[in-house]
């Protein structure tokens, strides 16, 4: 058994691109990709959305087709993995296949959290997180009239919003007293309460679930929130968080907290192992502390940058966040975190198809969110990058307008000034 290569387990996005840029990176050692997914590696951001309205097949999920990894000399594996032995640098599959690693990924994501809501195991409650989850979801989706949405993050509204859309019943009950509290600004969430209430959703805040209750046949009929009044549901959908899978990094002995603990440079406690994605736990500059981000950019550029150090290079993460989520036809984008900011402003029509929040701590520009103004969210990246500082400084409160073009903004501020003297 050869210990002379990169093992990577998860083949969520994460997974697929720490294989695909070690080879990038002219990575000579093996690379095997251990995903316990059935099938190849495949997106699932669309699974709520494109997938669920039938708008796209599975087999156009898959990030590449067999032959890709075949061509990269990446051995994919379907299995899982059940223990890692770091002194022995060595993994073991659920059959028993001991594999050895000269480095380790761990790209193991996150699992639906556990609701702990009584009549959740009855037929017609369902969690979207995988490929079967949506399959199974899609064809409870054609015959269900009256839809309940348990939770009010990106997954819960990109549910309701792809229901309302083809005509469904859906109500929604949010625990907390705000769409997307974790998310977003106050101003956003507010602005989603009205388009799903437009669409044609009932929107519950600050309600909490009691019980689902289920008919003599164990099937769901209805939702019964606290103060006792049952809304009635053939389907129901929880979405309330997901927590990071970290079992087998704590069987390695790593530390955990709030997910499996790296520095800077992505690396656990042990320094052959390192951590990616939603699993991962991260110092970061712009938070002030160590934070776990669920997003595919967070994913796809951890990836890269461990790839980066096992290439011999001294790469450490510092990427601003994204998130983006399709609602029907309204696309929200996010760069930088919002959840620290002391001050918005808005630029746009906030009752109308598209605008921009610009979301400020003391005075500086930490986050910008948009509805379809891509443009705003494009600039907004390059403002907010590390290295741009000269950029953001010059993004002020009293800069904001109501129809300021960020983009243009941008362009004016790198175009160099002409003194007249040549």
């Amino acid at each position: 058994m050869g210990v002379d290569g990169a093992v990577i387990v998860g083949g969520g996005h994460g997974g697929f691109t720490a294989a695909v840029a070690l080879r990038e990176q002219n990575y000579q050692g093996t690379i095997t990709l251990i995903s316990d997914d059935e099938g190849l590696p495949y997106q699932r951001p669309p699974l709520s959305k494109a997938y669920l309205a039938g708008k796209v097949e599975a087999a156009k999920l898959a990030f590449r087709p067999v032959e890709f990894y075949q061509r990269k000399a990446i051995d994919l594996i379907n299995s899982r993995a059940d223990q890692v032995d770091p002194t022995a640098r060595t993994i073991t599959l659920e059959n028993g296949r001991s594999l050895g690693y000269e480095h380790l990924i761990l790209a193991t994501g996150a699992t639906p959290r556990a609701a702990n809501i009584p009549g959740s195991g009855l037929k017609g409650v369902y969690r979207l997180h995988s490929l079967r989850d949506a399959e199974i979801l899609r064809e409870k989706f054609e015959t269900a009239r009256k839809i309940v949405v348990i939770g009010g993050g990106y997954i819960g509204l990109e549910f309701a919003a792809t229901a309302t859309a083809r005509g469904k019943d859906v109500t929604i009950i949010q625990r907390a007293s705000r769409l997307m509290a974790r998310s977003v600004t106050p101003l956003m969430s507010e602005y989603f309460l009205r388009q799903h209430q437009q669409w044609g959703a009932r929107v519950l805040l600050g309600a909490q679930v009691q019980e689902i209750v289920g008919n003599a046949q164990g099937i769901v009929r209805s939702v019964r929130v606290r103060d006792n009044s049952d809304i009635e549901a053939d389907l129901v959908v929880i979405g309330v968080g997901v927590d990071p899978n970290t079992g087998l990094a704590e069987r390695a002995g790593l530390e955990i907290s709030n997910g499996v603990a790296v520095d800077r440079h992505l690396r656990t406690s042990d320094r052959n192992i390192f951590a990616i994605g939603d699993c991962a736990r991260f110092p970061t500059a712009d938070a002030g502390v160590a934070v776990r981000r669920e997003s595919v950019q967070n994913a796809v550029d951890q990836a890269r940058c461990v790839a980066a150090n096992l290439a011999g290079h001294d790469s450490i993460y510092q990427k601003v966040p994204l998130y983006w989520s399709d609602q029907q036809d309204r696309k929200l984008q996010v760069a930088g975190d919002s959840s620290d900011c002391d001050d918005i402003v808005p630029a746009g029509d906030t009752s109308g198809d598209g605008f921009t929040v610009y979301c400020f701590r003391d005075g500086t520009l930490i986050a910008v969110e948009s509805v379809n103004r891509p443009s705003d969210h494009i600039a907004a990246r390059r403002v907010l990058t590390a290295d741009a500082a000269p950029l953001s400084t010059s993004i002020t409160p009293d800069l904001i307008t109501h129809d300021l073009d960020l983009g243009a903004h941008v362009r004016l501020f790198a175009t160099p000034v002409l003194d007249g003297t040549g």
